[in-house]
């Protein structure tokens, strides 16, 4: 079943087409729309990242502090135990010097690391 021009015309008339601005203009609002929900997406990653670094680096200075306080205890201990070999003054002395000795040869692999 042939329809002439004139069927054609009203049936192509009742569809409505959209022009190209219009679908350029759609577009560019739909690339627009995806490139904020992207960058509003990396955002999020970010923030949660950021939120378990931060409890990552929190818990890194708690055992930082706590293993501070051991070494303090531990030489504490030290030097009294050192007591009976020696003067408390002389004591405290050696393991002062021992430790700025340690200190002073970890900085210094430190700095040549850094060097590098």
């Amino acid at each position: 079943m042939k329809m002439n021009n004139k069927e054609e015309e009203i049936e192509d008339s009742t569809i409505p087409r959209a022009s190209i601005g219009m679908l350029l203009g759609q577009l560019v609002n739909d690339s627009v729309a995806m490139v904020r929900d992207e960058v509003a997406l990396a955002i999020q990653r970010v923030s949660e990242k950021v939120g378990s670094v931060r409890r990552a680096l929190m818990l890194l200075a708690l055992g930082a502090v706590i293993s501070l306080a051991a070494l303090l205890s531990l030489c504490a201990a030290l030097i009294i135990g050192l007591t009976a070999v020696m003067s408390p003054t002389l004591a405290a002395l050696v393991v002062g010097v021992a430790l700025a000795i340690c200190g002073a040869v970890i900085s210094f692999v430190g700095y040549r690391l850094l060097r590098k």
